[in-house]
């Protein structure tokens, strides 16, 4: 169909009309800034266009190039708080809580075995007990009950420690309860004493013993576990950080590439601080390792040595006591031999051997000494037990009892002066002499450790702080070289 002839024409320059839209078919609006995605694209799709839009452009660029900057700083602020806290978590444990009950469960062993020491010796004295030997053993096993107590409190309940407590809490009154029947039957004079005294030994070194060194040793295991986890580097902060650094120097030559400028002052802050916690984060533990390097070598493995003299001495003294109080009557398996002196042998010989291991570890003179005299005693207590054990193969029981008992306090100038020289004597100075050396060693521990734990101790609040403060210094170094774009 054609025109009218005298239709207008379209204005020249006019632009072309929309072909008709069908009838019922409704218009389409324009979609709005910031409208969902349209439909059939997902939100992922449209951000990664707007993404690969913004990489195009250096404005764009900037943008991304400082939100990855500001991500890594505070990663590694992060990184490195989370795992330094770790390790003086670790390194608090050591100080605090592992050694101490380490020591505790050493503790634990001693005054069991001193008071099985003491109460053979109380009963060897005669049917009265000395006051200072019941004194002794009273004491010992309070110490022993205390221990446990605080020893329970501490290990959650759980684990191969709450199973040797439990085992100690259980069979500790059997003991007290067959040394208390000895005794009566001691003062009664009834040859049944002994029997009820060497019973009790038994019991003693069959059950309650090797439970307290299994928990002494579970204990040491924890300590060992604690100083490892302490000591162990942060490689993950480590590398986050030296990513983060080589970001910024590659951001930094970047900016100066295009700009011609050396510095940025916000991404050379950003930078500061990353070096700061990078050199902070290795001397930190380099020192922290130092500490528990000389913890362990002169304190951790000072104090085993010492633990292990002291559990020679006290088995020793305990065998030698049980040997006048069987006169022969327990003999070992091939049925040569005493039962009790075999023992004190080999427990003389673990405390020799352990004396030496321990003066090995002595880094001062103040720890030398007291292992010195310990040695110099044990060898005098050698030669005590040589001249009763002679007397007492020789038929005379009593002269092999004052030299390995003495005579008490009752006793006259003469006597008090030949109980200086008994082999109980000497064990008392043994045991003087290792609880000086196990002081001394413990303070240089705790000491070592302490300076490891401190030196961690305001790493990750630092390390958090800065790597705020970093991302901080790279937004506004980027936003900087933005504005020039506006």
């Amino acid at each position: 169909m054609t025109h009218p002839p005298n239709a207008p024409a379209a204005p020249a320059g006019s632009a072309a009309q929309a072909p008709a839209r069908p009838a019922g078919v409704p218009a389409q609006p324009s979609p709005a800034p910031g409208a969902a995605p349209p439909a059939g694209r997902s939100a992922w799709s449209v951000g990664r266009e707007r993404l690969r839009v913004a990489t195009t452009t250096e404005p764009g660029r900037l943008q991304i190039l400082g939100a990855v900057l500001a991500l890594l700083v505070v990663a590694f602020g992060a990184v490195t708080a989370l795992q330094v806290d770790d390790r003086t978590t670790a390194a608090d444990d050591v100080v605090s809580r592992s050694q101490p009950l380490s020591a505790d469960a050493a503790a634990i062993y001693r005054s069991l075995a001193d008071a099985d020491t003491t109460a053979a010796s109380g009963f060897l004295a005669g049917t009265l007990e000395p006051a200072a030997s019941r004194a002794r053993y009273d004491r010992d096993i309070a110490t022993a009950a205390r221990l446990l107590v605080k020893a329970a409190a501490s290990t959650d309940g759980s684990g191969a420690s709450a199973r040797e407590i439990a085992t100690l809490n259980e069979q500790l009154p059997r003991y007290t309860g067959l040394i208390e029947r000895a005794r009566a039957a001691n003062r009664q004079g009834l040859p049944l004493g002994g029997a009820y005294l060497r019973y009790a030994s038994q019991q003693m070194t069959s059950t309650l013993l090797p439970a307290a060194e299994r928990l002494y040793e579970a204990e040491t295991v924890r300590l060992r576990e604690d100083d490892e986890s302490a000591r162990s580097w942060p490689l993950l902060a480590l590398g986050v950080g030296l990513l983060t650094l080589a970001v910024l120097v590659w951001a930094q030559r970047r900016t100066y590439a295009r700009t011609n400028r050396v510095f940025n002052h916000g991404l050379l802050a950003a930078t500061a601080a990353t070096v700061a916690v990078l050199l902070w984060l290795l001397a930190a533990h380099t020192v922290a390792r130092a500490g528990l390097d000389t913890a362990r070598a002169q304190g951790q493995e000072s104090l085993q040595a010492l633990n292990t003299a002291r559990i020679g001495s006290l088995t020793a003294r305990a065998n030698e006591n049980l040997t006048l109080v069987a006169r022969g009557a327990v003999l070992t398996e091939d049925g040569k031999n005493d039962k009790y002196e075999a023992a004190y042998t080999s427990s003389m010989d673990t405390l020799t051997s352990a004396l030496a291991t321990a003066r090995e570890h002595a880094d001062d003179d103040a720890g030398r000494g007291p292992v010195d005299e310990a040695a110099s005693r044990t060898a005098e207590w050698k030669e005590r037990h040589r001249d009763a054990r002679a007397k007492d193969e020789a038929g005379d029981f009593e002269g092999a009892l004052e030299r390995t008992v003495g005579f008490g306090e009752s006793g006259s100038a003469e006597q008090a002066e030949k109980s200086e020289k008994s082999t109980g004597r000497s064990f008392d100075q043994v045991d003087a002499a290792l609880d000086r050396a196990l002081a001394h060693e413990q303070a240089e521990f705790t000491r070592a450790a302490g300076d490891a734990r401190d030196a961690l101790t305001a790493l990750p609040l630092g390390a958090a702080v800065l790597g705020i403060l970093g991302a901080a210094g790279a937004v506004l170094g980027i936003n900087r070289r933005l504005s020039e774009y506006r």
